[in-house]
């Protein structure tokens, strides 16, 4: 099957990010759909993987930064039956190494995939850093 990857937000569907994050995504589940489109429309940058033949959207990752020297990635995604193709590897090729932020201190949080990442330069933390962790809404 051939793809298509960009980072044209205009391409973005939200219903189809919705919709993986929604049902299969281990984090972030207790977002709304609001809390997810305005994470869309806020990103930094956003990257969409679509089929050739449909333009259905079959991957998605989204980056928050201060657009000098920080970046966040966030939302990574394959939805399964399309993964295998590498397409994991060319979101992250087009969202770091191919963008504005490449020279850029990126971080994020993951509880998998860590042998695709560290392709990119992604690492344990370093003394250097600290986490606050989200609290429960009171």
């Amino acid at each position: 099957m051939q793809y298509e990857i960009d980072d044209d937000p205009s391409r973005i569907q939200p219903d189809a990010v919705w919709e993986w994050l929604s049902t299969e995504a281990y984090w972030g589940r207790q977002r709304s759909r609001e809390d997810v489109m305005t994470q869309i429309a806020n990103a930094w940058r956003v990257v969409g993987v679509y089929r050739a033949d449909t333009g259905a959207q079959v991957g998605f990752a989204r980056a928050v930064s201060d657009g000098v020297t920080f970046a966040y990635l966030a939302d990574v995604f394959v939805i399964d039956g399309h993964r295998g193709d590498s397409l994991g590897k060319r979101i992250l090729q087009l969202m770091i190494e191919d963008g504005p932020g490449r020279d850029f201190r990126w971080v994020l949080f993951t509880g998998d995939a860590h042998g695709l990442y560290e392709q990119f330069g992604f690492s344990a933390p370093d003394a250097t850093a600290m986490v606050r962790p989200a609290r429960s809404p009171s």
